[in-house]
């Protein structure tokens, strides 16, 4: 008889625990449905207010969602906030990572920019939107001989590719690769005929 209690308590348990988790989905969709609409208007910021009516810091869901929107409504601090909460749920998402790079990158945080894409190649050596991004950075810096393995790797993936075929090819200027620099801007051209960068490249090649 005691058994059947036990039984009979533990079965019942387990329904109020399926309808708790029910209604607590029901509620975290309505509000993801509702941030939905209000970004659709640009209303970011009322949108995010939904989310957070429901918050979870243990959620990578609701983190994430936040740190996009936190991000559109130019709160670039309460975005990096909810970013990093996300990856350190998550440690390897690439997503989180990718949406952390945002408000970092616009709040000029290039430093720690570069550590994220790095981890980012690190578990995705192809990646090519971190290869590419990364060597933009070395680019910037007149890093031209760093920037040049990235870009090499993005067209090596992609060999018809404007924007790695395009930096790929002045990377390869920069550091004296005319050769392989006067390939690649016909290789542009062939992409976009009359293109203003390839054809200022070329000009510079004797």
């Amino acid at each position: 008889m005691e058994l059947l209690r036990k039984n009979f308590f533990i079965a019942i348990f387990l329904v109020l625990t399926q309808i708790v988790i029910a209604q607590d989905y029901t509620a975290l969709q309505k509000a993801f449905s509702e941030s939905y609409a209000l970004e659709k208007n640009e209303k970011y910021s009322d949108a995010a207010k939904k989310i957070k009516a429901i918050y979870n810091a243990d959620s990578y869901e609701i983190n994430i969602r936040l740190g996009w929107l936190y991000y559109q409504a130019a709160n670039y601090i309460e975005s990096q906030t909810h970013y990093s909460r996300a990856l350190s749920l998550m440690p390897y998402s690439e997503e989180a990572k990718f949406g952390l790079i945002l408000p970092k990158s616009t709040l000029g945080k290039w430093n720690e920019v570069e550590q994220l894409y790095n981890s980012i190649l690190k578990n995705s050596p192809n990646n090519t939107v971190a290869n590419y991004r990364l060597g933009l950075i070395y680019y910037s810096r007149k890093e031209f001989s760093k920037s040049l393995k990235y870009f090499k790797k993005v067209v090596d993936l992609y060999p018809f590719d404007y924007d790695g075929l395009l930096m790929y090819a002045w990377a390869s200027l920069q550091t004296g690769k005319t050769r392989e620099a006067k390939i690649l801007f016909n290789k542009v051209l062939m992409l976009s005929p009359e293109d203003a960068s390839a054809l200022e490249g070329l000009g510079m090649i004797k």
